[in-house]
């Protein structure tokens, strides 16, 4: 028994944000049923002909909706409504991030759904959240998430440079995560009290959050200055580039006693008796000297090399991934964050970000095609071949 075997989950949601708490869910166990339009499906299936070629491996769709069981549905089909409603009946969560008038059309609102379920978690996922101005403004986590936060105006190298694109997901999945916390408490309460309720988190609040110690520093009435450019900053928290063109991050400028590491490292004590760089205050005043040095200390080896001369002199450092990297990682590797798929003939899929000690994860599945389990989920529910034919005749698979 999974931790989450129990439950049956409807995604009635697009995207990602709202359905990758749903995958969460189901990396535990849940049984997730994905609601989709009939025909072309969620319009997160159309993502992948904006960004590859013809023929190329959805693998949005393949990260976000692993595990799931795919149900298409013409919601304005009143037979079709009938399906989802006994679903509803059976269901523990229901999750949706539709915008307020397509929820209102199909009757899909809190106020539509909860009434046929006391139990049932209603869980909903928003741009800007469920009141004010904006409550019916549409967005995406590039907009409502990383631009809205002001995270896209802060992340830039320096206060003359442009300020950078997110990239896909970018905001959704830690989103989800957030969505996921709040289905999951909710149904604590549940236990508790026998009955279900509403939870709601949005792209907005999400994005407040992970830019929430610069945003603290303005509720306190500090103005916080642009970042200065390369050479004016602490070099002790800077990026260089090695031998062989890869970079890594140097963040060593929170404890003084990394200094000296940081020089053991190199092979350049003798740095240690130069007078512009005797402490944190002098390092910085002298910071376009230094950052040159180490910029022509860093070039002389390739990336391999000074990742083991830091690591063993024990300099904190990130080395500056690529995306490739992940693929034959050890330390990934080790803590087997990148899953095979059960069917996917050696195929690997990223894993949820967390562990619970004792409770077993389910295998990943591949991503289901559109209505592939539709005739399988109407006859479970009781309903005929004349009845299925209805449905689908009239907007089904």
């Amino acid at each position: 028994m999974r931790l989450f075997s129990d439950l049956l989950v409807i995604d009635c949601a697009s995207f990602i944000a709202g359905p990758a708490a749903a995958t969460i869910l189901s990396d535990f166990g849940a049984r997730v049923i994905k609601v989709e339009p009939p025909g072309l499906g969620d319009s997160y299936r159309n993502l992948i002909r904006l960004r590859a070629p013809p023929g190329t491996v959805d693998y949005f769709w393949t990260f976000d909706s692993r595990n799931k069981e795919s149900l298409a549905l013409d919601l304005a089909n009143p037979a079709a409504r009938g399906v989802l409603d006994a679903l509803i009946r059976k269901a523990d969560v229901f999750i949706t991030n539709y915008p307020f008038s397509t929820r209102e059309k199909f009757r899909l609102r809190a106020e539509d759904v909860t009434p046929l379920n006391a139990r049932l978690i209603y869980a909903s996922m928003t741009p800007y959240g469920e009141e004010g101005p904006e409550r019916n403004t549409s967005g995406y986590d590039t907009t409502a998430w990383w631009a809205r936060s002001g995270l896209m105006d802060m992340v830039r190298a320096d206060g003359e440079t442009e300020a950078g694109m997110s990239v896909a997901g970018m905001g959704d999945h830690p989103t989800a995560m957030a969505l996921y916390g709040a289905i999951v408490t909710a149904l604590y309460r549940r236990q508790a009290t026998g009955q279900g309720g509403v939870v709601s988190t949005s792209l907005l609040a999400n994005g407040l959050w992970s830019n929430g110690c610069q945003i603290q520093a303005a509720l306190c009435d500090l103005e916080l200055t642009p970042r200065t450019p390369r050479g004016a900053r602490s070099p002790l928290m800077e990026t260089y580039v090695c031998a062989d063109g890869r970079s890594l991050l140097l963040y060593a400028g929170l404890r003084e006693r990394e200094w000296g590491m940081l020089l053991a490292a190199l092979g350049k004590g003798s740095w240690s008796s130069d007078a512009r760089f005797a402490d944190g205050a002098s390092r910085v005043a002298n910071a376009s000297v230094l950052t040159g040095l180490l910029d022509a200390a860093f070039a002389e080896q390739p990336l391999s090399y000074w990742r083991d001369c830091l690591t063993q002199a024990g300099v904190t450092f990130g080395v500056v991934g690529q995306i490739n990297d992940h693929i034959s990682d050890p330390q990934i590797e080790a803590n087997q964050l990148l899953p095979e798929f059960a069917d996917g003939f050696g195929v690997r899929t990223i894993d949820s970000p967390f562990q619970v000690a004792g409770a077993e994860k389910q295998p990943p599945r591949m991503a289901p095609e559109i209505g592939q389990h539709t005739e399988a989920i109407l006859a479970e529910l009781g309903y005929g071949p004349e009845d299925i034919v209805q449905i689908q005749g009239e907007g089904g698979r």
